[in-house]
C-alpha cells in the first residue's frame, strides 16, 4: 500500500478518524492512473490540499481521463459510488450520465472557461436505482504550472429537495383544477396513475381492486418495514372499509422517504375526493334515465345522490377555503394578542387590567383552537398523534360540552383518577367528542342525562383490536336509543336521521376514521327507547405526556435582547407594527420592511442585525424564498419564520425555526433566544 507523501500545500490529517484523508493516505495509489502522490504536480497537490480543508461540496476531476477526488462534504452525494470512485476514473463510476457529464468537462478543459449552472439536472445511480437529481454547479478550470489545464474543479450543491417539492406543489395544483373538470371516476383515477408514473419515475403504477397474486405491497405508514420496497400501496378507502389501493412499482427495491409518500398521499386523497364526487354525479345520472320506470322511488334516490353531490362539493369547498380563513384569522389576531400581552406585562400588578387581559387573551386562544376545528372538520390536517392526558383534556371541556348541550340535559364525568396517556391527535379527539355529545343532545330533545367515562382495558382476544392496553371513552346517553337498522348504518358517511338540513351525517363516521387512523376501534350500542353508548378505544401510551401547559401571563421571566438588531419583515401593517412594538419592549432594535425584496435590498446595502425574522405568505417573495436569498448574502445570519397558516406543505422551510401566529410575547422573545443563543458570535 503506498502513502501519499504530505508535502507543504496538502496536509492529510491522520486522525481524521476515517474520512477522506485516511481514505487517500491508505489507497494503493499504484493502482489508480494520477500514480504515486509523491509523482503529483504542484498544482494538485496544492488543489487535493483546499479540496480537503473545504466545507462545501467539491470534487476534482483530474488529467485527460478525469480521475475523481473529493472531499468529505461530497461523498454522501453520490451514494454507493464512495469510496470506489476516489482515485479512478470519472467514467467508470459515473457511466450512466457520462454522455451527459463528459462533455461538460471536456469543454472546460479544452477552452478553459468556467461552467456555471442552477438546478442541472442529472440522471444518476447512487442508492441502487436511478433518479433525476438537480445540482448548482460550477465547473472552473485548474492551470498547471506551464498553463495547461490540469483538472476541473468542480464545487456543486444539491437543490433536489427544493426543485423536486416546488414541482410536486404545483402538480397538486394542477391536479386539483384538472379534477374539478372530470366527471368519469376512472378518467380521475388515470389522471392520478400518470401523476404518480410521472413525478415518482415509477416503473409502473396502477390502480388495484386487490394485490396480484403472490404480490405483497408496503404498508403506507412511517414504520420502518416500509422503507424500503419494491412496491408501496396507497390505500382508498369507502364508508372507512379498504377497497383499493394505488400501487407505485419499480423493478428493484428503493428507498421510500417521507417527501415521496405524502406526495403520493396527497395525489391519492385529492383523486379519490374527486373520484367519489364523480361516482356520486353518475349514480345521479343513472337515476334519471330510469325516472320514467320508477317514478316514486328514484326521486328519492335522486335526491339523496344529489344531496350527497352537494356535501361533497361543500367539503371541498371548505377545504379550499379554510387554508385562506386560517391564515387572514390569524393575522388578525396577532397584533390582538400582542397588544393584551403587552398591556398584561406593563400592569401585571394591577388586578383590574390583569382580570381583563387574561379575558382577552382567553378569548384570542379560543379563536386560534376554532379555526384548528375547522381545518379538522374540512379533513385539511393530517392526524399530529402525541400522547394525551384523555381524563385531563375531558375535563378542560365541560365549559364548552354544558354551553353546547343546554340547560336540560345533566352532563356527568366519570374516570378514573391515575390513566395512562392515550396516542392520539388531541384537536381530532375533541371534534369527535363534541359531535357525540351533540348526538346524544339530539337523541334526548326533551332532556335527560349525559355520561362521560373514562377508563382503561387490556385487550387479548378482540376482533379488530392488536393485544394491548387501551384508554376507553364512553358517552352514554338516555335518550330513544336506535333500532338495529338504524345501528348498522349509523357510521356511514351521509347517513342521518336527522331532519332535512340539520344533520350532515358525518359526525359519527369523523369519529369512526379518527379511531382507525389512530389504531383504536368505536363501537355503538343502544336499546330502543332506553338510550345509546357511544364507545371509543384509543392506544395506550407509554411516551411521557407532551406538556402543552403555559405559564399565566406576566408571571413568565421575558428572556430580553440587550440590544440586537433585528430586520421584520411583514407585508401585512398591523401585523409588522404590533410585532415590533413586542420586540422594542423585549430589549431589540428593529427595522422593519414591508416586503422580501425591500428586505434583500437593506441586506445588500450593508444593513447590519443579529436576525432575521419574516412572514411566510408574502406577494412577490415568500418568506422561504427570502430565507434562501438572504443565506446567499449573510450565510451566518439565523432565520425566524412567522406564520398564520395552520400548516405548510412547502418542504423549503422544513429547516427553520418557526412560529405560528398569533404568538405571546413571551413565546417570541424565547424563540429569539434561543436563536441568538445557538448562532455564531456576531
Amino acid at each position: 500500500m503506498a502513502e501519499i507523501v504530505a508535502a507543504d500545500n496538502m496536509q492529510l490529517d491522520p486522525s481524521s478518524g476515517g474520512g477522506l484523508d485516511t481514505l487517500m493516505r491508505d489507497l494503493d495509489w499504484s493502482q489508480s492512473p494520477l500514480g504515486l502522490p509523491d509523482t503529483w504536480s504542484s498544482s494538485l497537490r496544492t488543489t487535493v490540499g483546499m479540496l480537503l480543508a473545504a466545507r462545501a461540496q467539491v470534487v476534482l476531476f483530474w488529467g485527460v481521463h478525469f480521475v475523481a477526488l473529493y472531499n468529505d462534504a461530497y461523498a454522501p452525494t453520490i451514494g454507493d459510488k464512495h469510496p470506489r470512485a476516489l482515485g479512478r476514473p470519472a467514467c467508470e463510476n459515473w457511466a450512466e450520465l457520462w454522455d451527459d457529464l463528459e462533455p461538460l468537462l471536456k469543454g472546460v478543459r479544452e477552452t478553459g472557461r468556467t461552467f456555471a449552472a442552477s438546478d442541472r439536472p442529472f440522471y444518476i445511480e447512487r442508492h441502487g436505482y436511478g433518479e433525476t437529481a438537480y445540482f448548482d454547479v460550477s465547473y472552473s478550470a485548474v492551470p498547471e504550472a506551464d498553463g495547461s489545464v490540469g483538472g476541473v474543479l468542480c464545487i456543486v450543491s444539491e437543490t433536489t429537495r427544493r426543485v423536486v417539492s416546488a414541482r410536486r406543489q404545483a402538480s397538486l395544483l394542477q391536479l386539483e383544477d384538472s379534477l374539478r373538470s372530470i366527471t368519469d371516476a376512472p378518467a380521475a383515477r388515470q389522471f392520478a396513475v400518470d401523476l404518480l408514473r410521472q413525478e415518482l419515475g415509477a416503473d409502473t403504477v396502477r390502480y388495484a381492486d386487490q394485490p396480484s397474486p403472490g404480490e405483497t405491497l408496503a404498508v403506507d405508514d412511517d414504520a420502518p418495514s416500509a422503507a424500503d420496497a419494491c412496491v408501496l400501496a396507497i390505500p382508498v378507502s369507502r364508508n372507512n372499509q379498504q377497497v383499493g389501493a394505488f400501487v407505485v412499482q419499480y423493478p428493484a427495491t428503493r428507498r421510500w422517504d417521507d417527501e415521496d409518500r405524502q406526495f403520493a398521499r396527497s395525489v391519492a386523497e385529492r383523486t379519490w375526493s374527486a373520484s367519489e364526487r364523480a361516482r356520486a354525479e353518475d349514480e345521479l345520472h343513472l337515476l334519471n334515465r330510469e325516472l320514467g320506470e320508477r317514478v316514486a322511488q328514484v326521486v328519492a334516490q335522486r335526491e339523496a345522490a344529489l344531496a350527497r353531490v352537494h356535501e361533497m362539493q361543500k367539503l371541498e369547498t371548505i377545504g379550499q377555503l379554510t387554508g385562506g380563513v386560517a391564515h387572514d384569522f390569524n393575522n388578525l389576531l396577532t397584533p390582538i394578542v400582542g397588544a393584551l400581552d403587552m398591556v398584561a406585562r406593563l400592569h401585571e400588578d394591577d388586578e383590574r387590567t390583569r382580570k381583563l387581559t387574561g379575558a382577552g387573551l382567553q378569548a384570542a386562544e379560543r379563536a386560534r383552537t376554532l379555526v384548528q376545528r375547522l381545518l379538522a372538520f374540512a379533513r385539511r390536517q393530517h392526524l399530529q398523534a402525541r400522547p394525551v392526558n384523555v381524563r385531563q383534556l375531558v375535563n378542560g371541556m365541560e365549559d364548552l360540552l354544558t354551553r353546547s348541550l343546554g340547560p336540560q340535559v345533566v352532563l356527568k364525568i366519570e374516570g378514573e383518577a391515575s390513566l395512562p396517556p392515550a396516542m392520539m391527535d388531541p384537536n381530532q379527539f375533541e371534534l369527535a367528542l363534541l359531535n357525540l355529545a351533540v348526538n346524544a343532545r339530539d337523541a334526548m330533545p326533551g332532556g335527560g342525562t349525559l355520561t362521560i367515562a373514562v377508563g382503561q382495558e387490556s385487550m387479548t382476544h378482540h376482533a379488530r383490536l392488536p393485544e394491548g392496553r387501551y384508554i376507553r371513552l364512553s358517552v352514554s346517553d338516555t335518550g330513544s336509543g336506535m333500532d338495529e337498522v338504524t345501528i348498522k348504518r349509523a357510521v356511514e358517511p351521509f347517513f342521518t336521521t336527522k331532519a332535512k338540513g340539520q344533520g350532515t351525517g358525518l359526525g359519527l363516521s369523523m369519529v369512526h376514521g379518527l379511531a382507525a387512523q389512530s389504531g383504536g376501534d368505536f363501537a355503538l350500542s343502544s336499546v330502543h327507547g332506553r338510550g345509546t353508548t357511544a364507545t371509543l378505544w384509543l392506544p395506550a401510551s407509554t411516551e411521557s405526556l407532551d406538556d402543552g401547559a403555559t405559564q399565566a401571563v406576566g408571571k413568565a421571566p421575558l428572556r430580553r435582547g440587550q440590544g440586537a438588531a433585528v430586520l421584520l419583515v411583514d407585508d401585512e401593517e398591523l401585523v409588522r407594527s404590533g410585532t415590533a412594538e413586542m420586540l422594542i419592549d423585549a430589549g431589540y432594535v428593529v427595522r422593519q420592511a414591508s416586503s422580501g425584496h425591500q428586505a434583500l435590498a437593506l441586506l445588500r446595502d450593508g444593513l447590519d442585525v443579529a436576525i432575521l425574522i419574516t412572514d411566510y405568505a408574502m406577494p412577490g417573495m415568500t418568506g422561504a424564498q427570502l430565507a434562501s436569498e438572504a443565506a446567499q448574502l449573510r450565510p451566518a445570519l439565523p432565520v425566524l419564520v412567522i406564520t398564520g397558516f395552520a400548516s405548510l406543505n412547502d418542504h423549503t422551510v422544513v429547516d427553520l425555526p418557526r412560529l405560528s401566529k398569533p404568538f405571546r410575547q413571551v413565546e417570541l422573545a424565547d424563540v429569539l433566544a434561543d436563536l441568538l443563543e445557538k448562532s455564531p458570535p456576531h
